[in-house]
């Protein structure tokens, strides 16, 4: 079953999936004008939005939601990982497939916002809901369904026992505390949160992902103070082995720098993957093209900016080594040690860098492991949540405390076990929602581009934040009739008949 499983997963992760991710993120650039890049003065004002309302959470706490998911443990050991099979030069990738990804994230964050439905008085959408409601100009409920149970078996099942595996074998480590405890502890706080619903968790991921985010930020700052004249180099190191320069020994690892980058880029930012639509989807806004920029935004929160912070405090420090498709090392930084092996990386070269940086490394990378999995593990629960819901429609709340209660037994179970083939399974999960939600939104697109051309129009014209959005006015139809209620709660429902102003692409 094991080897099964494994082959099976292998399938799914084939290099094609980091082909198509990679591609997609071209084709969404091109289509969109780079709005990704254009368009980042407009991201960060958005940001800042502090709406809210009764159904929804605001902007900036829906955009805490999808980063609390994207900024995970991948940032700590999947940055190393890319390192040391791809070399240095594998950051770079990352940053490419990064820049391409913030595309993709607009396009499918827009599309949970357009197609989101108020569901037992809270918003919810995601791949499901603009699947069911907008492929191929009908919807097709099947294939809406497909995304929906792979969300539930991978977010709802598999994958949060293994985040908190992770919090409870790093507590144990540096602080000697018993996995029993650990485990308590995280069911105890997360089900104060889980069952406020969407405003709590919103609320909670405000507050937290910030704080975290910004704390693992200024570790890294303080180690790149202390070594400033190194970064100039590192930064060129970086850029050159991702075309076969930098080190000698290092000139044949661009094939390996591109496939490690592109690969931990997608992992650690989940573009495409179809997690951050649902977060999304719970935002109070006047325009779902104001969402997408948003989340598209926090790919560069989560890749440019945390996943670089470990890299350069790897690099910089030098506590790295680079291995070869066998297993043997190729290259070794100034603070490389033995215990660094093909099969050991991860937390143990972050912690080092920060230990060889300013010290108490194994504290800290596990203070920043507690925060960065646990609000994985809320991201987790609304993705799988709101599979459930899309299943229920909301009326069988018999069912939704089930999950919870499957939820947090699944949760404490993962800090009294090894994670075993709960990562593969979960993996396997991943994979399967992104190949479905990219060959899904490659083929309902044009709904996003009209929303996009419809609100930069609005940001020519000062009219971005009136209450008028109206997707029929755009062609868009089989919508939930959300944009129809917000229009009527604003007085801003015109006539039928009326001549529209951009037409979809």
């Amino acid at each position: 079953m094991e080897s099964f499983i494994n082959m099976l997963n292998g399938i799914v992760w084939h290099n094609s999936l980091v082909y198509l991710c990679l591609g997609a993120g071209l084709f969404f650039t091109v289509v969109t004008k780079g709005a990704q890049m254009r368009l980042i003065k407009e991201m960060v004002r958005l940001l800042f939005d502090k709406g809210d309302s009764e159904s929804g959470v605001s902007s900036f706490e829906a955009v805490c939601m999808a980063v609390s998911g994207r900024v995970g443990t991948g940032n700590i050991a999947g940055v190393a990982t890319a390192i040391a099979l791809g070399g240095p030069g594998s950051i770079f990738w990352l940053w490419v497939i990064s820049l391409l990804g913030g595309a993709s994230s607009f396009i499918e964050s827009t599309l949970g916002q357009l197609y989101k439905e108020e569901v037992s008085g809270s918003y919810r959408g995601g791949p499901s809901y603009y699947f069911k409601r907008g492929l191929f100009g009908k919807g097709h409920k099947g294939y809406g369904t497909a995304f929906a149970g792979a969300t539930l078996l991978a977010m709802g099942i598999f994958l949060p026992g293994v985040q908190s595996n992770t919090i409870a074998t790093s507590v144990n480590n540096a602080f000697g505390v018993s996995p029993i405890v650990t485990g308590v502890s995280i069911v105890v706080i997360l089900a104060a949160i889980i069952i406020g619903g969407a405003k709590r968790i919103g609320k909670f991921a405000g507050v937290v992902v910030p704080f975290m985010a910004a704390g693992y930020i200024l570790v890294a700052v303080i180690i790149l103070a202390l070594n400033v004249g190194d970064i100039i180099p590192s930064l060129q190191l970086i850029v050159a082995s991702a075309f076969g320069g930098g080190e000698a020994a290092l000139g044949g690892m661009v094939g390996a720098a591109v496939t490690w980058g592109v690969k931990r880029g997608i992992y650690s930012n989940e573009a495409g993957q179809g997690t951050g639509p649902a977060s999304a989807a719970a935002a109070e806004v006047n325009h779902p093209a104001k969402q997408g920029l948003v989340q598209a935004f926090s790919i560069y929160i989560d890749s440019i900016f945390v996943c670089t912070a470990t890299a350069l405090m790897i690099i910089i420090t030098g506590a790295y080594k680079v291995f070869d498709s066998a297993g043997n090392t190729i290259f070794a930084g100034d603070m490389a040690t033995d215990a660094m092996t093909s099969t050991s990386i991860g937390p143990l070269n972050t912690a080092a860098a920060i230990d060889a940086g300013m010290g108490a490394g194994a504290y800290v990378v596990a203070i920043s492991i507690i925060f960065f999995a646990f609000t994985t593990i809320l991201a987790y629960f609304w993705n799988g949540d709101t599979a459930l819901v899309y299943f229920t429609d909301g009326k069988n709340k018999m069912a939704e405390y089930v999950f919870k209660a499957f939820f947090l037994g699944f949760t404490f179970y993962g800090t009294m076990t090894t994670g075993g083939m709960a990562w593969t399974l979960g993996d396997i999960g991943v994979g399967l929602m992104a190949w479905i939600n990219i060959v899904g939104i490659l083929m309902m697109y044009k709904p996003a581009v009209a929303c996009l051309r419809d609100y930069e129009l609005r940001m020519k014209e000062g009219r971005t934040e009136e209450n008028d959005f109206d997707p029929e006015a755009l062609g868009i139809m089989n919508t939930s009739g959300v944009w129809k209620k917000k229009m009527e709660k604003a007085g801003t429902l015109k006539e039928k008949g009326k001549a529209t102003e951009v037409e979809l692409a």
